[in-house]
Parts: structure tokens; sequence; C-alpha cells
């Protein structure tokens, strides 16, 4: 399915998971670490894995506050918030796979127009359109 790119962005990593990765621009500049968990030293530096968690929470608090502006869906306080969990590790079928949790906050606001609103923008966000059928992403109002 095509897409109309509004916006675009690059980075390169050197080193793979024990390396560095920045934005081409300069804005995102990071040293990366592989976790104990995943065989790493686990030393100070961020992952992968956190990166998309951090995109995914910041992506799908944007996609929920975009459909309440087309009307029709409750809107997104001030204070509603979405904490992204994302899981990695060995698939059965060979390789390593993701799986991903969102637990959405919207203090106020009804829950059952609370779900609404979280599965519409399930429908609109590009992390959940990249996922679908992909990777489990499980949604939850806290």
């Amino acid at each position: 399915m095509p897409v109309n790119v509004l916006y675009s962005t690059s980075a390169r990593a050197t080193g793979g998971r024990d390396g560095h990765s920045a934005t081409l621009d300069g804005a995102v500049d990071v040293t990366l670490a592989t976790p104990k968990e995943l065989g790493g030293a686990g030393g100070p530096g961020v992952n992968p894995e956190q990166l998309f968690a951090t995109g995914y929470a910041a992506c799908f608090l944007g996609a929920m506050k975009f459909v309440a502006s087309q009307g029709g869906s409750a809107k997104v306080p001030a204070d509603a918030t979405v904490t992204s969990t994302v899981g990695i590790g060995p698939r059965s079928e060979g390789g390593f796979g993701l799986e991903i949790a969102l637990e959405v906050s919207l203090p106020g606001v009804d829950r059952a127009a609370g779900e609404e609103l979280i599965a519409k923008a399930h429908q609109v966000c590009p992390y959940s359109n990249a996922t679908r059928n992909n990777i489990d992403v499980k949604l939850s109002l806290a």
C-alpha cells in the first residue's frame, strides 16, 4: 500500500547492539548496550527495544489525539499516558521476535469511550499498522 510521505528521517548505527547510533541530523545520538538478559554486559547505554518502546508510546498517544481531533471520540486528557512494554526473545520458528503491550491511562474518561478511542487509534497509528499481523500487540486501558 503506497504512502504519501510527509516526513522522513535517517539514522546510522555502527557496532551493532554494543555500538553507537545517531540520526543524521544529530537530533538523536545514543550509545548502545546489550542487556545482560541477551548476553551483553548491560552497561550504560540504550538498546533498540528501549528506543522502539519510546517511539511506539509517543506515536500511539499522538494517534489517540489525532482520532479525538476528528470528532466522535473521547477527548484525550492532558495527563494521558501510554506505557509501552517491548519484549524480545527467540521464536520457535527460529530467529528472534518481539511482543508489545500498550497500557493506556486516560484519567477522567469513561471506560467504554476510552476503549473505543484506543481501538480507533490502533487502526491509524503507523507503529500499529507496521506491526499488525506480525507482532503480538496487547492493548489495555488502566
